[in-house]
């Protein structure tokens, strides 16, 4: 199974391809559907991480309060 990084990686490849718009119109598809596949990959695994972190957060403190993720 491809890591988050593994995935967002080619999620990215796929996007600069279909960003430069040389692409035959049946091969730009096929990469679209394997991107919209990887960004539902990507967003279940973000989904999950943030799950973990609520967890982690609640059993230091003992209550649960949502908190903003740090932005880089």
């Amino acid at each position: 199974m491809a890591t988050f990084e593994d995935s967002l990686k080619q999620l990215e490849t796929i996007v600069g391809q279909l960003e430069k718009g040389d692409l035959p119109l049946e091969e730009s598809l096929k990469l679209f559907e394997e991107g919209m596949r990887l960004s539902a990959v990507c967003k279940e695994e973000l989904e999950a991480a943030e799950g973990k972190v609520q967890i982690l957060l609640k059993q230091r403190d003992g209550s649960m309060k949502a908190e903003p993720f740090p932005q880089k």
